[in-house]
């Protein structure tokens, strides 16, 4: 019975366990599912926080950035205000200037109507002095005529004689009044436009030498250089087309040629093979090549860093590269590329005084001795080569006719064609910037004397200042005042048209009389 009991019990239980893990498996899902669902309702509660900071952030980060754009415009804004403020104070001054400018004119302008004003009054002085003078030799010939046994033919020369020397000397007199007036006039305007184009360009005092030396470091060097029977000198004159002295002077080789460009390349070619030691006739050639190529490309920059120097836009990239060919050329020791570039300077200063176009008094400036660049290489003057190097490369009318004109070949056309012969001159004549031989100097310095000796009534003359001044005496029996004032005029044109020379020469006549007794 206790079994069966027991059994009834385990069955039961058995049972009863089933129901419970019915139950149980029926439940645990449902639990599973509601912890899920508070997992997502936690997640999503997290990200809808994190959204809204998101955001927040967003909102900021668009404030920031939208103030700063705002900064920056204002910044932008007030800079462009400032340029704006700029350029209008620049149109104001330029304003002023051609207010100024037109005031001046106006004054000059005046200033002609009340020349041409004095010279009309002048004129009509004139007419009726020679009514009143024709009305005198009408009288006189009358009167000679019932007076005298003179034909009328006798007579009227009779009178020209004296009416003719008589005028000469009131011509003279009165030309030299007007040319004394002009001239202190003229003097006191150029020197104070010279003086002002001075101010503002100084350039330092540098004279080159045209002789060209190598050194060596041994006289055993000129044997290397020879080379065996030859080869090595005959080699480097053909190729650099030079003559090189190899004399008896120790430890110098002398480099001999006209063309200054050549002699350049062989100085430097001599001193590269000397350095490196291997003077061999393939060696020189490598050598020479090089140079050569070296100093094309130094030219080409030489020519470009002028114009740019002057700020001269435009210039041919060929012609540029005679400007720099100038580098190489001397005229009495001073560089001619330096001598263009200062007469580019003074030009454009005094064009821009006088209120003329700076530019283009700059460009003549620079351009007025190009005709150097070739004048060892082609015939003719150095004037003809740089007017057809202008017509060439189609420079401006101006321009050639400063070029033409600069020595006096032709007359100039425009006023910017006399500052360039004046800054020209300017340049070659300040203390220190040429230098001549011994033998050019007396050759000078003789020809000068000798135009004067050539004039009648002369008994002495002296060139002084280097040949800058001459003083003539004459003898005063001979020469009255009038006639030694004509004298130095006809010196003057004499020396212009028979000489050439660096600045300019002063003439001075000079006629004493001395009254001398002795008492005894």
């Amino acid at each position: 019975m206790k079994d069966f009991v027991w059994i009834i019990l385990i069955v039961v239980a058995l049972i009863v366990g089933l129901i419970v893990g019915f139950f149980l498996l029926k439940l645990l899902p449902a639990m599973k599912a509601k912890d899920a669902q508070h997992k997502a309702e936690k997640i999503l509660r997290d990200a809808e926080i994190r959204a809204e900071q998101i955001r927040k952030n967003a909102q900021i980060d668009g404030k920031q950035t939208i103030m700063e754009m705002k900064q920056e415009a204002e910044k932008d804004i007030r800079e462009r205000k400032q340029e704006y403020a700029n350029l209008e104070n620049k149109l104001n001054q330029r304003e002023q200037n051609i207010d100024r400018r037109d005031a001046n004119l106006l004054t000059k302008e005046n200033a002609i109507e009340q020349k041409n004003d004095q010279l009309n009054r002048r004129l009509q002085e004139c007419d009726k002095k020679e009514k009143a003078l024709q009305e005198k030799i009408d009288s006189i010939i009358v009167e000679l005529e019932k007076v005298g046994q003179l034909s009328v033919n006798e007579a009227r020369d009779q009178i020209f004689e004296r009416v003719e020397s008589k005028m000469a000397r009131e011509i003279a007199s009165y030309m030299k009044t007007k040319e004394d007036e002009a001239k202190s006039e003229a003097e006191a305007k150029a020197k104070e436009l010279l003086s002002i184009a001075i101010s503002k360009y100084a350039q330092e005092e540098v004279q080159e030498r045209t002789v060209s030396v190598v050194p060596l470091p041994s006289d055993e060097m000129k044997g290397r250089i020879i080379g065996r029977e030859g080869r090595n000198i005959r080699t480097m004159e053909q190729l650099l087309g030079v003559d090189l002295i190899i004399d008896d002077t120790p430890e110098v080789i002398t480099v001999s040629c006209f063309n200054p460009i050549r002699r350049y390349v062989a100085t430097k070619s001599l001193d590269l093979l000397i350095k490196d030691g291997r003077i061999q006739p393939g060696r020189i050639e490598e050598i020479v090549a090089k140079v050569q190529q070296d100093v094309d490309a130094d030219i080409q920059k030489t020519g470009e860093e002028a114009a740019f120097k002057l700020g001269l836009p435009k210039i041919n990239k060929e012609l540029c590269t005679y400007i720099g060919r100038l580098k190489y050329r001397t005229s009495y020791g001073q560089n001619a590329l330096d001598h263009s570039i200062e007469t580019a300077y003074l030009a454009g200063i005094m064009a821009a005084e006088l209120g003329l176009d700076q530019n283009l008094a700059k460009r003549a400036g620079l351009l007025h001795d190009i005709g150097k660049a070739v004048d060892f290489e082609q015939d003719g003057s150095h004037v003809e080569l740089g007017s057809r190097l202008a017509k060439k490369f189609g420079e401006p009318d101006v321009v050639i006719n400063s070029i033409e004109s600069h020595h006096g070949d032709v007359p100039q056309n425009c006023l910017i064609a006399y500052l360039v012969q004046a800054a020209d001159t300017l340049s070659a004549a300040r203390p220190g910037a040429r230098s001549e031989t011994l033998e050019n100097y007396i050759k000078r310095i003789e020809q000068l004397e000798t135009i004067c000796k050539g004039f009648d009534g002369v008994y002495q003359c002296y060139a002084m200042q280097s040949g800058r001044e001459v003083r003539v005496m004459v003898i005063p029996d001979k020469v009255d005042d009038l006639a030694a004032y004509k004298m130095a005029r006809d010196i003057r044109e004499k020396i212009e048209n028979e000489m050439t020379y660096p600045g300019q020469i002063k003439v001075s006549v000079i006629r004493e009389y001395r009254a001398v007794e002795t008492a005894k």
